[in-house]
């Protein structure tokens, strides 16, 4: 993209992020439809079944959906129903899901500390898989998934939908191109604070629990899983994000996310040390993970990534900001995409600046992309029909899962964690 203009790219980018196709078609039914049971319908699960439907509407179909909050439950069928005209089975154990002939495929968009049981059966059941970020809630429950997929004939995707978004990919064909000439440092950030509409989520991860919850319609044993046994707790169970049982907080549910379009772009491999710190300064409400957080990688190529996030101020935004020696490319909340020659120092060269000015690209105005989750659940799919391959497997989420989890062990242990990529386990120092 020597010279880029936006439908330049359009026309010449589709496809780019995307390889041969696998060499297997699934098991389909008579209407040639994949056969999709859903297990998760909270706030994130409904959102994201709308969105598969809405996008696949002539190669998917929902037979079963499952949740141990019965609402929730419902609140499945009925998205199903309204988008796509069928009524779903309903299942409260997410095994009798699986045992169900009729499925062909299941999305888990559980709390993080499910992902590995439900991934694993679905993978001993022969289900093509596409799993909610972070792939697992531990390191080596994540080297147990990609194992496993190794050795099964299914496709897998994680839920890390930046790679399908059009400007992260217009990102990596620029840098690619050496527009911004050789990057040795990115600067991420990921800003928070009282959300727009109050009444959704009045503090960070504080998610309104449904009125008519109770013991009775609320499967809190089946939630706990393999976690610490506890009383019935409404917080627990809807904001679970906010507790070290069943979440790593901001490690894994944001820093992954950018850590990884930062390994997409660059092709950089994993980093080999962390330094984490941060803590509870702005919500002391009763919540155990940090509000405030900061990471610094190392990696083996000298490449360095800076994280920060914060629940108490939003004006930043979010966004990644990749600095080249001739210039800098960022992408802010996901909706725009700047460039900025660098006109500093040896960088002035009048032959190189020639004809180089600062350029912005939008992702509605631009790539009519309003939100890459539509795109990513399009991309599963072509994957399981034998179109392309799946843009993020799960050995792309335990990559992008381990800085994630190096984060959380650095500021759990007060040491510069250090990833022993032979060994596969982490080292403190």
């Amino acid at each position: 993209m020597s010279d880029v203009t936006r439908r330049g790219f359009v026309q010449t980018s589709a496809g780019a992020a995307m390889a041969a196709a696998p060499a297997f078609l699934a098991a389909q039914n008579t209407n040639n439809k994949i056969r999709v049971g859903w297990i998760g319908v909270g706030g994130r699960g409904a959102y994201c079944l709308q969105a598969m439907l809405e996008s696949n509407k002539n190669s998917v179909v929902t037979t079963a959906v499952c949740d141990t909050y019965d609402g929730a439950k419902a609140k499945g069928k009925d998205i199903v129903q309204t988008v796509s005209g069928n009524s779903p089975k309903t299942y409260h154990d997410y095994k009798d899901l699986l045992a169900d002939p009729e499925i062909d495929a299941i999305v888990i968009m559980t709390p993080e500390h499910l992902h590995f049981p439900m991934t694993m059966d679905g993978l001993r059941a022969k289900k093509h898989i596409y799993v909610e970020k972070p792939l697992s809630h531990l390191v080596e429950e994540g080297f147990e998934i990609v194992d496993l997929a190794a050795k099964t004939n299914v496709v897998t995707q994680v839920g890390t939908q930046n790679r399908s978004n059009k400007l992260y990919q217009a990102a990596k064909e620029l840098i690619g191109e050496g527009k911004i000439g050789d990057v040795h440092y990115v600067r991420a950030f990921w800003y928070r604070n009282f959300t727009e509409k109050q009444t959704a989520a009045p503090r960070p991860w504080r998610y309104v629990i449904p009125a008519d919850t109770n013991p009775q319609n609320t499967d809190f044993k089946r939630f706990l899983g393999d976690a610490p046994d506890r009383p019935f707790s409404k917080e627990r169970y809807f904001q679970w994000r906010n507790y070290w049982d069943y979440s790593s907080g901001i490690s894994t549910d944001l820093l992954v996310h950018q850590t990884d379009i930062t390994n997409f772009i660059l092709n950089n491999p994993l980093p080999t040390q962390c330094m984490a710190s941060g803590g509870v300064y702005r919500w002391a409400d009763g919540r155990e993970v940090p509000d405030c957080i900061s990471a610094i990688y190392e990696y083996p190529n000298k490449f360095h990534l800076n994280y920060s996030s914060y629940f108490g101020n939003k004006y930043f935004d979010y966004g990644e900001q990749f600095m080249g020696d001739f210039g800098t490319i960022e992408v802010i909340g996901r909706k725009k995409l700047r460039y900025f020659p660098e006109t500093f120092g040896d960088a002035m060269n009048p032959e190189r600046l020639k004809g180089l000015k600062p350029m912005e690209l939008d992702y509605i105005k631009d790539f009519s992309q309003p939100d890459a989750t539509h795109a990513h659940f399009v991309n599963w799919v072509e994957a399981i029909q034998g179109k392309t391959k799946a843009i993020a497997p799960v050995s792309v989420g335990q990559e992008a899962a381990i800085p994630g989890h190096m984060a959380t062990q650095s500021y759990l242990q007060g040491k510069k964690c250090t990833w022993d990529a032979k060994n596969r386990k982490f080292l403190f120092t």
